[in-house]
This record gives structure tokens, sequence and C-alpha cells, in this order.
């Protein structure tokens, strides 16, 4: 039996939910993590531009550790792999297996380290991007991509859709 492709396929990144449980202060679930790169890994049509290795936020030290126990189970699957940054790193900590840099950490270091991390030569892509002047730095540094849930908080008004749809639009060749 032939797939039927639903939808248009668009570029999509596995993030691995740390940030999550550090905000609900919940643990991180490491077996929910690997099901959902095994559940992926069978369908070569919808393959990710990169998974995230687990990491710790605003821990340096056990994100290092965590990079040397999941990036190799993480690299097993095929696909590139982020190494997300946080508070006290250097460039120098960022692995050299690394694919992509994943700018995490808390807010305050994120924005005011972000133009090391996309001075070095490696893709980067930066979390929790909710405003549309941060959008601007991000493209003005050469970020390749962001995220963001606050974009659809607000929605009775629409106030931030209507302006990430407005920052979109200033591209001609968007729509």
């Amino acid at each position: 039996m032939q797939k039927t492709r639903l939808r248009p396929w668009i570029p999509f990144a596995l993030d691995n939910d740390a940030f999550s449980c550090w905000t609900k202060g919940t643990p991180w679930n490491e077996s929910l993590w690997l099901s959902m790169l095994d559940t992926l890994k069978h369908d070569s049509e919808f393959s990710p531009r990169w998974v995230l290795v687990p990491d710790v936020v605003a821990d340096r030290d056990q994100t290092l550790a965590n990079w040397g126990k999941y990036s190799p189970v993480a690299k097993q699957f095929g696909w590139p792999v982020a190494f997300a940054v946080q508070d006290g790193m250097i460039v120098e900590d960022v692995p050299k297996d690394a694919d992509v840099i994943f700018v995490g950490g808390t807010t305050n270091w994120k924005w005011r380290t972000l133009p090391m991390w996309s001075s070095i030569g490696k893709r980067v892509h930066v979390g929790r991007v909710n405003e549309v002047p941060k959008l601007n730095l991000c493209e003005s540094l050469g970020v390749e991509s962001v995220d963001g849930t606050g974009w659809m908080r607000g929605t009775e008004e629409g106030r931030q859709a209507a302006a990430l749809f407005e920052w979109l639009k200033k591209d001609e060749d968007f729509c």
C-alpha cells in the first residue's frame, strides 16, 4: 500500500521539552523523548531539520553531561543534532560535532549572548522569540530559525498574530 501525502511538507525540528518541564517544575521524561524520535524514524517523508539533544535549562554542566550521554543516541537516527547553549557557556563549550546551536538559557542571558552564538559559523536556532523587535534582531544576525508560542497569546484581539503576519509580509516574496 502506498502512503498518501495529506499535507504539503514544511520544515520542522524536534525539541526535547526540557524548557516546558523546567517552567512547570516537572522532571524531564527520557522515554517520551526517545519515543518521539522512534516514531519519526520510520517516516522518511517527514524528517526533521534537526533534533535537540536533551539539555538542562540554565545549567551549563548538566547540559554538557547530557550531550555526552544523549548525542550518540540522537545521532543514531541520522538527523542533524542541535546543542542547546545555556547560561555560563562560552564558544569553546559548543561540541565540535553539533550541527546546530539552539540558543536557550534564561531570557536575559540568551539575548545578551546571541551575537556571539550567531558569529561562530554554525546554524543557529533561537528559542522563545515572541516579539517583532526580536525577530528583526535574529534576522539581522543571520539566525536560521526561531520558535515562540507567544504569537498565539491574546488571540481574542489577535495582536501578536497580526504583528507576526505584518512582519512576514514585509518580504514581498512571502505571499
